[in-house]
């Protein structure tokens, strides 16, 4: 059973790991390969891959060519941390939501502690 020091102790980690990121990207990469005619050639020949960046924005998905290496691997970077800040979301929630039932039950339990003694074990003065 965890105690409530340890769960702020990894829930501050989380934070602090949320902190550290720089830059992510909401998205995924994908290889798109193009068909093209070649004079003389019946059957067209395949073109690429061309990676790709797409996300949803709204009702639309707005995409971007990558161009270069270093482009590719800059947003492959960003996507895999924006799917790690997701994975920390989840741990930050799972974390907060164990703590307050810790201090719940503490709480009941004071409560239950604390419950006045009946009026008839009193002796009058």
């Amino acid at each position: 059973m965890d105690n409530v020091k340890e769960l702020e102790a990894r829930r501050d980690a989380v934070l602090e790991q949320m902190r550290s990121m720089r830059s992510m990207r909401r998205g995924t990469i994908t290889e798109q390969y193009l068909k093209v005619k070649h004079k003389g050639k019946k059957e067209p020949v395949l073109r690429g891959p061309y990676y790709v960046f797409a996300r949803w924005e709204g009702t639309k998905t707005a995409s971007k060519r990558l161009r270069s290496p270093a482009e590719l691997e800059r947003a492959r970077e960003d996507v895999d941390a924006y799917k790690r800040y997701v994975q920390l979301c989840k741990q930050f929630e799972e974390l907060s939501e164990r703590l307050g039932e810790l201090e719940h039950r503490s709480e009941d339990v004071d409560a239950q502690k604390k419950t006045p003694k009946s009026r008839l074990s009193r002796t009058r003065k």
